[in-house]
Order: structure tokens, then sequence, then C-alpha cells
């Protein structure tokens, strides 16, 4: 599903040229659940990055299923990402002033042909996730799992091909960090294919395989 062939990303700092991406290679397969791990500076956020389409690598090919994505113009990765990616990050990044549903509603916004369905998938997801009675409530009325969980709903409105999550868990007490990752555990099981970036390792034992980088290369591949 995901192939990436000899990936090098580049940023300027200052005077100086940070090599973030060194020609990584990776390939993962449909409904597979990767973990990426390294020390600060390894490469990771660059590589989540170029996973979703947030930044295009300076050379090298990532193919996501047809779909070649660093040929793609500006307008044509907004699309994708859209349609074909779902985010979860650590800082949840809900809008304070939207209720829960008007939150998870989000991606229709910027969606070119809305889904009159989106609703309806948005409550469902909802209730799914155990949020069925706070749909109505602001953010601010959350805990932090009531709100991770709401950012995943978010991010899967949309039935994404590739999820991506940046460290999901870092902001939560242990208890709601178990209860997310069990509903990540639950998405793979029914056939989503996630990548997680984290530093902790009892988390990186949830997925299938862990990609371990290096200096902006693939250190090792944990099975």
């Amino acid at each position: 599903m995901i192939a990436l062939r000899n990936i090098c990303k580049t940023y300027k700092q200052g005077g100086n040229e940070i090599r973030a991406l060194d020609g990584v290679d990776l390939s993962i397969a449909r409904g597979e659940f990767v973990a990426i791990m390294g020390p600060s500076g390894s490469g990771k956020s660059t590589l989540l990055n170029v996973l979703g389409a947030l930044d295009k690598p300076d050379s090298g090919t990532y193919h996501l299923e047809q779909d070649e994505i660093g040929s793609m113009d500006d307008d044509a990765s907004s699309d994708l990402r859209n349609r074909r990616i779902g985010f979860v990050f650590q800082s949840f990044h809900l809008l304070p002033r939207l209720t829960v549903l008007e939150n998870v509603l989000l991606p229709q916004r910027y969606a070119e042909q809305p889904d009159p369905e989106a609703e309806n998938r948005a409550r469902v997801l909802l209730e799914r996730i155990g949020l069925g009675q706070r749909m109505g409530h602001l953010p601010g009325e959350l805990s932090g799992g009531q709100l991770q969980r709401a950012a995943i709903a978010r991010a899967l409105l949309n039935q994404p091909a590739l999820l991506l999550a940046d460290e999901p868990t870092g902001n939560l007490d242990s208890k709601s960090a178990t209860d997310v990752l069990a509903l990540l555990a639950e998405l793979h099981a029914n056939g989503q294919t996630m990548v997680l970036v984290t530093h902790d390792p009892n988390i990186a034992a949830k997925a299938q395989r862990t990609i371990h980088l290096k200096d902006g290369k693939v250190a090792e591949v944990v099975a």
C-alpha cells in the first residue's frame, strides 16, 4: 500500500544543512500497524510529514496505493490528505468554541464534495468510542482521554486509507493512554492501516513492526 524508495530530505538551519532523511526505504502493507521510534533528531517527525503529504522529499519516490505523492501539486496533495489520510496529534488540536460533534465534522469543511452521510457517520463514530453523550459538549468540558478519542473520531471521519498518529498518548495519564491504545488496537483489528510515532517501547510493542531511525536512516526493523 505504501512504498518509499530512497527518500531524502534536507533542511537549512542557519548556515547549516540538516539531513533529516537520508535514503529511507520503507514498505507498509494494507492493514498493517507500524511504529516509528528513534532519538530526538532521528527523522521521525519528518518521515511522518512525508507520509502525510505535509512535506515533500527532495528526492526519492513515495507511492500511496496507485498515486506518486511527490509529483502532486499543492492542491492535489491537500485533497489527498483530506480524503485518504487521517491525523492524530499529541495536542488534540480541537477547536475550543466548537462542540465535539462539530470538531469531528471539520474535515468535511474542506471537502470538494461534502458527504451528506458525514454527520450520521460522525455520530456513529462518537457512539462507538464512548462519546455518544458528549457530542454537544465543548472540548473544555472533556478529559484528556476523551479529547484524544474525539480527535481519533475526527481523523476517521472521511474513512482514510492511512491513519497517522504522532505521540497520541503523550499528554495522557496512564489510564487514558491505555484506553486510547485499546481503541487504536481495535481499529487495526478492523483493518485500518496505521503508522504511529512514539518514544515509548511499551507502546511500540503494540505494533506489528517497529522501524528504528537514526540520523535520518532506517537503523533497524523489529517485527
